[in-house]
């Protein structure tokens, strides 16, 4: 039976502390170690990609920067936000990095249809989109068959920030939320929405909280 070991970090968290963690993880981890699904809601910071890029950093004024290694360019996560991250064994459950991201889109894309809102993707930029908008961002990293890293989906949050950076390096994509398309969205309805889905996408048999 494939189970899926789902933990709760809390909000208002760190972003550098569950980074380090959840790199020790996969570094510590092996074949038997059950994979684990994080969700958390973090202080409000913008995180660099390993790639990222310094022009896309527009005026963070006092909110913390963060480099990453995170694929992806510049992304903002604040209070209002499910942070997911995925510890999965890709051989295992039979991944790529091209299936793994597409899975994490479409599960996100079943959450938003739930709400009535029609979410959908780009080939060339990873995420879901609204129209013209974003309303999840994705960032990866894998090691060893491991990954690590994963979603940001907005649910109810303070928008203002993205207009401090070039949010995933996209000139004239704007940002959105889940709250700001349906009038009223919150945390605690979405979030096990959201992990019923990506359990069922990827054939975890069993899901322990």
């Amino acid at each position: 039976m494939t189970a899926l070991v789902v933990k709760d970090l809390g909000r208002n968290t760190d972003y550098d502390t569950v980074f380090r963690a959840m790199r020790s993880f996969t570094d510590a981890r092996s074949d038997p170690t059950p994979d684990e699904l994080w969700l958390t809601e973090h202080a409000a910071v913008f995180t660099q990609g390993q790639a990222g890029k310094a022009e896309f950093l527009l005026d963070p004024g006092d909110i913390p920067v963060v480099r990453s290694d995170r694929g992806g360019q510049v992304t903002f996560h604040g209070p209002g936000q499910i942070v997911g991250y995925l510890m999965f064994d890709l051989r295992r459950l039979g991944l790529t990095v091209r299936t793994l991201v597409g899975g994490i889109e479409r599960s996100i894309v079943a959450v938003l249809d739930r709400y009535g809102i029609e979410g959908a993707t780009r080939g060339n930029a990873p995420g879901v989109y609204v129209g013209r908008d974003k309303i999840a961002a994705l960032g990866l990293r894998v090691r060893r068959g491991y990954s690590y890293h994963g979603l940001s989906l907005n649910v109810d949050m303070d928008l203002a920030p993205y207009q401090r950076i070039v949010a995933c390096g996209l000139a004239g994509t704007g940002m959105t939320s889940m709250a700001t398309l349906t009038g009223r969205c919150s945390i605690d309805e979405v979030t096990p929405l959201l992990v019923e889905e990506l359990a069922r996408h990827y054939g975890f048999q069993e899901v322990i909280q």
